[in-house]
């Protein structure tokens, strides 16, 4: 079992690794795995004025810190093959995972270049892709150290993501990598102003029960300590405080396929 979990954005070094040392804790008590993720730069905001965040070298010197604090694996996404050339030359004892985001699942060279490394790749299935079609993106993973599939929820109509339990069923049986299911991002509902992103994360904890009694093993949750004033993706950020309840619940219900 793995969780993945962590603010959206780094915003410091004080706020990212008290985040990590809690997530750590709940996982230790329950012999998980823990990952820390958090952004350097969101470059997928829909609007120009959408915060980005603090930038890589404060990031990954603050990954840096907190992996030499608590010894946990950190994870980050990139969005382009001069990132990953960067991290790579400059960062790399920083970062153990590279994510390709969503929106940019079906990017091959961004795909190819992250498997030549010899870090995990994290791909997060698209919100417009069948279950089915990620046999095509696997095939451009042939060189990677390992590889995880993120399902984050499947697009239906403007702006509504539904959990879809038969595409992740379909997944487990048909896909010889890691399952990961991204429980905070697939409560998502962006705002019509196209500035912010909308949800509810009162929805998580039951997603949650439902993909862990599925038979799913790896979680990903954005948690934060104040996420009502969280520069991206609050609304549906996980509260630190009901990081425990769920890892608990995910546990309570886990299903051993």
């Amino acid at each position: 079992m793995k969780i993945i979990a962590g603010p959206c954005q780094h915003e410091s070094l004080e706020q990212s690794e008290a985040i990590a040392r809690e997530c750590k804790r709940v996982c230790d008590k329950h012999e998980i795995d823990y990952v820390f993720k958090a952004s350097y730069d969101k470059a997928n905001r829909s609007s120009i004025s959408g915060q980005r965040g603090v930038g890589m070298p404060e990031t990954m010197h603050a990954f840096g810190m907190i992996k030499d604090a608590l010894d946990i694996k950190t994870l980050t996404d990139v969005h382009t093959n001069h990132q990953i050339g960067t991290i790579m030359g400059d960062w790399s004892d920083c970062v153990d995972v590279l994510q390709i985001p969503a929106f940019l699942c079906r990017q091959t060279d961004l795909i190819v270049m992250a498997c030549e490394t010899d870090k995990i790749v994290n791909i997060k299935k698209g919100q417009f892709m069948a279950p089915w079609d990620m046999h095509g993106v696997l095939s451009k993973t042939e060189n990677a150290k390992e590889v995880w599939i993120t399902e984050r929820g499947i697009c239906h109509g403007y702006n509504n993501l539904v959990v879809d339990f038969n595409g992740m069923q379909y997944m487990l049986d048909s896909y010889n990598v890691p399952l990961v299911f991204d429980a905070t991002h697939s409560v998502q509902r962006p705002s019509a102003n196209g500035v912010s992103s909308g949800g509810n994360r009162d929805h998580v904890a039951g997603l949650t029960r439902a993909a862990s009694a599925l038979g799913v093993s790896h979680f990903f949750l954005e948690v934060h300590d104040n996420p009502d004033n969280a520069p991206s993706d609050g609304d549906n950020m996980l509260h630190l405080k009901d990081f425990e309840r769920t890892i608990d619940d995910i546990m309570r219900y886990s299903y051993t396929r």
